[in-house]
């Protein structure tokens, strides 16, 4: 069941067309990969659903029902430009944005208190954000993106400033609220990103829709029949009519084959055939990642 759906979304800005036709249905529960290179219309339809702007035309469900301007509340939005002020405390912004979105002052306490201890940040209640990096600015805009427990998360670009470690942790972070209850919508050019957390992706292009789905069956799909290899050893192995040989190396006494089928080359054959090479490890289908995916997706319409 999806929870949020955009439907035939179109928008314009005088005579440039940022949106032509787009839907997307975002699973309950999942986080779902909105991507495309820059300009291809992701902020405006991120815009879209947080009713900062409107449509030209296409419609907008929340739950099972239209999207109505209440339903600010039920959603959490991260920004790629930061937006705290940086002249005010971090505890007094976070209680005061957690009012915002409908908390006590009392409960927003109580859920600030459990964020800022989990996210070792209670040091910095005292602070003026200015006084921050900008990765520890981050942190704080996270915290009061989640506080009031959105139904639905969107969140862009949300690992900008970030070293590893603190990456890592707003990753997990993400995936336990998801397997808390939330459905996210993530945007990001990360795509090592989008396979360690997307469920489900769409890939916006000049403004249109030009690939979706879930990523296993993608990735999948743009496999090319390639195949990686793995002998036991140093071996010798040449191509044929077969298959070819697109890459060889040798690590921890493995020889590491990238191999591609030519035409209707029976993969059952190739592999009596390649054993006369020497003891085999593995032989798998070879995944293309999502970043080649998206390039060789973006590049072919160019």
């Amino acid at each position: 069941m999806a929870l949020f759906e955009a439907r035939n979304i179109t928008k314009q800005f005088g005579s440039f067309t940022a949106l032509d036709n787009v839907s997307i249905a975002v699973p309950e529960q999942s986080i779902y990969g909105l991507l495309g290179p820059n300009g291809a219309g992701k902020t405006t339809l991120i815009r879209i659903i947080n009713q900062i702007t409107g449509p030209d035309s296409g419609e907008l469900f929340l739950d099972g029902r239209k999207l109505h301007p209440d339903d600010v509340q039920l959603i959490g939005y991260l920004p790629e430009e930061r937006g705290l002020y940086k002249k005010m405390k971090v505890g007094e912004q976070a209680v005061y944005f957690a009012q915002l979105k409908g908390l006590s002052k009392s409960e927003a306490m109580r859920r600030l208190k459990y964020w800022f201890t989990k996210l070792d940040i209670v040091d910095w209640w005292g602070k003026k954000v200015e006084e921050l990096s900008k990765g520890m600015a981050q942190k704080v805009q996270f915290v009061t993106t989640v506080l009031h427990e959105p139904k639905l998360l969107i969140f862009d670009e949300p690992f900008t400033g970030f070293d590893p470690v603190n990456a890592n942790t707003i990753k997990n972070e993400i995936l336990y609220l998801r397997d808390r209850g939330a459905t996210v919508i993530f945007s990001t050019h990360n795509m090592e990103s989008v396979e360690e957390l997307c469920d489900n992706i769409t890939l916006i292009d000049k403004a249109k829709t030009i690939l979706e789905g879930r990523v296993d069956e993608i990735r999948s799909q743009w496999a090319a029949n390639e195949f990686d290899l793995v002998f036991d050893g140093n071996v010798t192995i040449e191509g044929n009519s077969h298959y070819s040989i697109i890459d060889k190396k040798t690590d921890n006494g493995k020889s590491l084959i990238r191999m591609k089928t030519i035409g209707t080359a029976n993969t059952n054959e190739i592999i009596k055939t390649v054993m006369q090479s020497g003891n085999i490890i593995s032989f798998n289908p070879a995944l293309p990642s999502m970043n080649e995916i998206f390039i060789r997706v973006v590049e072919t319409r160019n």
